[in-house]
């Protein structure tokens, strides 16, 4: 009994992180500034490096009427942000992202469940679903063009090609590493078809299903922004429609400035698809609840 009770506390001890005596706000505030300094001083690097190349002697005689340095970009940024059509083709490109992106998804799911389960068919198109998967995306856009013409459909068209193979790939690993004697179990239950997918191989294929999912993501995220570059809408707003803008006027700051918010929000959607990841790893006990 004695043992027990000396097992517990130690258990207590390792997983409770809180100093003696500290308040759940003040162990909340620690855990959250644990998390954010490091991304702050990545982005301090960033900028200093920035800074240290803009006035380094590399920039050559002409650099300064091209490069700008970050007292001159993160201003134009806030501008564009406030003023100017920044924001309206944030909203048009992310848009097209998510559709494309759920369309992706609905495809690779249904394609991956069928490959997966059904061997004469894997064997017809597996490879050609690897194949699509490792081919660059800007390839598919004169036939999109041709198809389609000038359109958003082309557009999405090409992300749902660049994303799509990621997850069909990913449900079919997933599918392969669930348990022959989980599946048996599965069937003895009663579980048939959809059923079997939707509360037993989509379940046990989680893990390997999100890793495509986020892959996916930058594939799509990818695909549009060479879309938005190739394929030129009159009258919509994009960020590949500001880049192409601000090439054409040799704007340096405002390129600069549609750069970094397209790497925002690429680091945004992948931490979300981080949370998410952790959350299933936490769920399934494979996350000490402690590091959380």
């Amino acid at each position: 009994m004695a043992t027990d009770q000396a097992l517990h506390g130690l258990d207590s001890l390792e997983l409770s992180d809180a100093a003696p005596g500290e308040s759940q706000a003040a162990r909340l505030g620690r855990k959250a500034w644990a998390k954010t300094w490091p991304k702050l001083l990545a982005v301090a690097l960033v900028l200093a490096v920035w800074q240290l190349f803009y006035l380094s002697d590399f920039r050559g005689d002409t650099a300064d009427h091209l490069l700008q340095s970050p007292a001159e970009v993160l201003p134009n940024l806030w501008q564009q942000l406030q003023h100017g059509p920044l924001l309206q083709a944030i909203g048009n490109s992310m848009q097209r992202a998510v559709v494309g992106y759920a369309l992706a998804l609905a495809f690779g799911v249904v394609i991956g469940a069928l490959v997966s389960r059904i061997p004469p068919l894997r064997a017809a198109t597996g490879s050609i679903i690897t194949g699509l998967q490792t081919m660059p995306s800007i390839a598919w856009f004169p036939f999109a063009i041709i198809l389609f013409g000038a359109t958003d459909a082309t557009i999405l068209f090409v992300i749902v090609l660049g994303s799509a193979p990621s997850i069909a790939n990913a449900m079919i690993a997933g599918v392969d590493y669930t348990p022959p004697l989980l599946l048996r179990a599965g069937k003895v239950m009663g579980l048939r078809g959809l059923s079997l997918y939707w509360h037993l191989i989509l379940p046990s294929s989680l893990p390997a299903f999100m890793a495509g999912m986020k892959q996916a993501w930058a594939f799509a995220w990818r695909s549009l922004m060479a879309g938005e570059l190739v394929v030129q809408i009159p009258g919509v707003a994009s960020l590949g429609v500001l880049l192409n803008s601000d090439q054409d006027q040799l704007d340096m700051a405002s390129t600069i400035s549609v750069m970094i918010v397209i790497l925002i929000i690429g680091i945004v959607v992948d931490g979300l698809f981080s949370k998410a990841d952790l959350a299933i790893r936490n769920r399934r006990g494979l996350l000490d609840p402690a590091l959380a």
